[in-house]
């Protein structure tokens, strides 16, 4: 049986690295993977995941507006697929979340999201909280806080590491703008820039 997959952790936790080793895995039995991720990141180049490790793959870009589902179900009239993987899942709108779910029960094509659960300031991104709400398997790849507790958090820093209080929701970067922490952590990154903790949630132009 199909079902939608979301590995979900915080960042630098090797959610991509996993995501292009399970596309090896897939390729390495003769089986077809499309490989899906945002537009907007183009860090390493338009369509391309890339993980830490240096590992790179070419992919598929999505927005927005587009329909996941039409997408797909153009692609399964040229070829066959047995499975989906799409990178940086926070980006997804809900209404695409629901798409890939129809993908999953319609089109009878497993789904693997990855992503991560929240913003920089605490706040749920829309398309993670739908897919823990319906999907299927969830699977939290961990990392650790320089403290050794389990990193659920990230904060977002300028160019001396001092971390941001507010902003948008989504800002495109990798190490040099944020830093995975614990809660502990994140709550005393985010008072030291003036953020009193009875004041959570941060932002209201999300």
């Amino acid at each position: 049986m199909a079902s939608l997959y979301f590995t979900y952790s915080a960042m630098n936790a090797g959610k991509s690295t996993s995501l292009l080793q399970v596309a090896y895995n897939y390729e390495e039995r003769e089986q077809k993977v499309v490989l899906l991720t945002p537009a907007l990141d183009t860090r390493e180049g338009e369509g391309k995941i890339h993980s830490r490790l240096g590992l790179a793959r070419s992919a598929e870009t999505f927005t927005g507006k587009t329909n996941l589902f039409q997408r797909i179900e153009s692609l399964l009239k040229r070829q066959a697929i047995d499975c989906i993987l799409l990178d940086e899942a926070q980006f997804l709108t809900p209404e695409q979340v629901w798409q890939l779910a129809r993908v999953v029960d319609e089109l009878k094509v497993p789904v693997m999201c990855y992503g991560i659960r929240t913003d920089a300031f605490g706040n749920a991104f829309p398309g993670s909280a739908t897919l823990l709400a319906i999907a299927d398997k969830l699977n939290e790849i961990k990392t650790i806080c320089f403290c050794g507790r389990k990193a659920t958090m990230v904060y977002r820093c300028d160019e001396n590491g001092t971390a941001l209080n507010s902003g948008e929701q989504v800002a495109i970067g990798g190490n040099d703008r944020y830093v995975s922490c614990c809660r502990k952590h994140w709550v005393e990154a985010l008072a030291a820039a003036g953020i009193d903790q009875q004041s959570f949630p941060l932002i209201e132009d999300v």
